[in-house]
């Protein structure tokens, strides 16, 4: 068996397998904080990455979004593109994922299309680059206008599982611009089938008409299957006040997550510093949220 995520020391983090990572967030019971960061982006603290930042305030796992696996940029990171993943465990301490963009080229589009590089696509390419980098999960989803739908996220999760060996997390935080469901109990079990090890849902709260009772129901289908679920704040909501940010953490405790998400929608690409310390405390109270910021990353 493996520590909770909560208590874990960078020594054990860092050495676990990605059933052994998935196992320690479940035995946290709720409580584990993931930092989106826009990892391009100049940052908050112009000679420091967001992640370092990010990590400092309380969260557990870090997310790099917006960046190409090819030609990867981290602002505030000197080393070599293909150190660059180690070295932010290094300063981090913390397991690290990407965002990879399942497009769809035909989806019905409800906005504007917003075509990104192919070093952001969610390929069998970009999959194998993404183990060779050394990332512990990839996220399969879609930012806003990118025409990332259901059917394709399922059939990247299906590719993922043949070149990459971390956490797979699938699902979306918002439409990406496309006109279908967001969250979709049918759609779920399949993305379960295909091998997501992690669901991602919107938070209650976020995206207009997803509820308490239907998220409840989501978990339930996902715990039962032996998956793991993500509520993410992915509606730019993640810089709204602390107390917008500690009833959402509050609404989607009370239905079961297992990982609660803040987005990137912030100053320089990272959430206000303030919202994932209020985050973690609603979650976890000070003890967990003190241990997180305190820990060292020598232990």
């Amino acid at each position: 068996m493996v520590k909770r995520l909560i208590s874990a020391d960078t020594s054990e983090v860092l050495q676990m397998s990605a059933q052994e990572l998935k196992q320690s967030i479940k035995a946290s019971e709720g409580r584990v904080v993931l930092s989106e960061n826009f990892a391009p982006r100049e940052c908050f603290v112009e000679d420091i990455t967001n992640s370092e930042v990010a990590s400092a305030f309380g969260a557990d796992l870090l997310l790099l979004n917006g960046v190409d696996v090819f030609e990867p940029k981290i602002s505030g990171l000197k080393a070599k593109t293909d150190e660059m993943i180690a070295k932010l465990h290094e300063l981090t301490g913390r397991p690290l994922g990407v965002n990879l963009e399942p497009v769809d080229q035909n989806a019905k589009m409800a906005e504007d299309r917003l075509d990104i590089s192919a070093g952001r696509k969610a390929t069998s390419d970009t999959f194998r680059r993404i183990e060779t980098l050394g990332f512990d999960f990839v996220c399969l989803t879609g930012n806003p206008g990118t025409g990332v739908t259901n059917a394709q996220i399922k059939d990247a999760i299906v590719q993922a599982k043949r070149a990459f060996s971390g956490l797979i997390i699938a699902g979306k935080m918002h439409g990406a611009g496309v006109a279908e469901p967001v969250v979709d109990l049918e759609v779920t079990s399949e993305l379960l089938e295909a091998g997501a090890d992690i669901i991602l849902v919107p938070a209650v709260g976020t995206v207009p008409g997803f509820t308490q009772a239907q998220l409840c129901q989501v978990v339930s289908l996902v715990h039962q299957k032996g998956g793991l679920v993500l509520s993410a704040i992915g509606t730019s909501q993640e810089s709204s006040d602390i107390e917008t940010i500690k009833e959402i953490a509050l609404l989607n405790k009370i239905c079961g997550v297992d990982i609660q998400h803040i987005g990137d929608a912030g100053y320089g690409g990272v959430a206000p510093v303030e919202n994932i310390y209020e985050l973690s405390k609603a979650i976890r109270g000070v003890r967990h949220t003190v241990s997180a910021i305190a820990r060292s990353i020598n232990r």
